[in-house]
């Protein structure tokens, strides 16, 4: 998946407007324009698609932790130059304050089971014996369920009206 694929499906499953993307990209001391965010948001095929770095697609998430779990006392992380599936999936973990079992049950709405110890390789360390490579399908699996546990689900609820229910005789 191309970091632009990522930024389209975030944006979407959380529902985000421009400035609030800019405000995410501001959150890890990245400044970038209105005119940058819609580029990188546009399709392949569009003459004005614009190929998001590494680097700025990392600030973002690192922004988009800040925004979701609060600032650390530490110094805010520097971008990552280089990014794979593996620190991307990882990013999002953190940002989500997700465990094992909720991730599990994330890919399990997509329709994709994977054991909790294959989950473990992806968070591993790339020395480590166990380490395994995030593959294009794990990323967008997670992803799409993402999309069904938060936005698709906020769609299907019907607004509750206490009227609704029947009153016993």
């Amino acid at each position: 998946m191309t970091n632009n694929d990522c930024l389209r499906r975030i944006r979407y499953i959380l529902d985000i407007d421009d400035t609030k993307m800019i405000a995410l990209f501001a959150l890890a001391d990245q400044q970038v324009t209105r005119e940058q965010v819609s580029a990188w948001l546009k399709k392949d095929d569009d003459p004005d698609y614009l190929p998001c770095a590494d680097v700025t697609f990392a600030a973002f998430l690192n922004g988009l932790i800040v925004d979701k779990r609060g600032k650390r006392d530490a110094e805010a992380p520097k971008p990552e130059k280089r990014l794979n599936n593996n620190l991307i999936f990882t990013k999002l973990k953190i940002a989500f304050n997700l465990q094992a079992e909720e991730i599990l049950s994330i890919l399990t709405l997509a329709g994709l089971a994977i054991s909790k110890h294959e989950l473990s390789a992806f968070f591993r360390r790339t020395d480590h014996k166990h380490y395994r490579e995030c593959k294009d399908q794990i990323l967008r699996n997670f992803l799409q369920g993402l999309q069904l546990r938060y936005r698709d689900a906020e769609e299907d609820e019907i607004p509750f009206s206490w009227d609704q229910l029947e009153r016993p005789d």
